[in-house]
């Protein structure tokens, strides 16, 4: 037996964890960032394969995890979970700075920032678990961190498809294609616009069955 809603009592986080190569700036959301050692500083977090970020961080060794706090708005989680740094300049629109390797990372909104040095990685099927050497590290905001229960429950936000605990739920009315939002209506306003990724309706795609 595997009770998938088991996995659902885990606790979970709501992250941005950034990566820098070169000129190439990357960054997106991970949900598991976990303290492993104190002595040295070790977290671990966990990435999809596909992300840009994951091909970054293998490239440059480095990245910068940052929780965010419950004050976090849902445009930054939108730009960064449901949009690739490929194609969109994630760290514009928000305040910014750069850590003491020059990896960018948004300092508002977040209650603290990790710094670290990868210092191995394992394979992990559809994700990479990366191991950090934490290098420095601070308190940000006063806020409390938001938790992916609170993400859910009173910001009603969704579990993008390549996080690591998204499970598919049937649903009905129209799906954002670009990041999986439900409009749950027989009809869509003309004006709408999707409240994850900032989309029109002509991205939208009837649920059938």
């Amino acid at each position: 037996m595997l009770d998938l809603k088991a996995f659902q009592k885990i606790t979970y986080g709501v992250y941005l964890v950034s990566s820098r190569c070169g000129d190439i700036l990357s960054g997106c959301v991970v949900n598991t960032l976990t303290q492993v050692t104190t002595s040295p500083a070790q977290v671990t977090i966990a990435i999809n394969k596909q992300n840009y970020t994951t091909e970054i961080i293998r490239k440059s060794g480095r990245f910068t995890a940052v929780v965010l706090s419950q004050s976090a708005m849902m445009e930054l989680i939108g730009r960064f979970g449901f949009h690739c740094s490929r194609d969109t300049e994630k760290f514009e629109s928000f305040r910014t700075r750069v850590d003491e390797s020059g990896v960018p990372f948004v300092c508002e909104q977040a209650s603290a920032r990790f710094s670290c040095k990868v210092v191995s990685s394992m394979d992990a099927g559809t994700h990479i678990i990366f191991l950090g050497e934490v290098e420095a590290a601070e308190v940000l905001d006063s806020t409390g961190p938001m938790s992916y229960a609170y993400y859910h429950q009173i910001k009603n936000g969704i579990t993008p498809p390549r996080a690591s605990v998204y499970q598919p739920e049937p649903a009905k009315g129209y799906r954002c294609r670009i990041c999986g939002y439900v409009l749950d209506s027989d009809t869509v306003p003309d004006d709408f616009v999707c409240p994850i990724c900032g989309r029109g309706k002509e991205h939208l795609e009837k649920i059938t069955g």
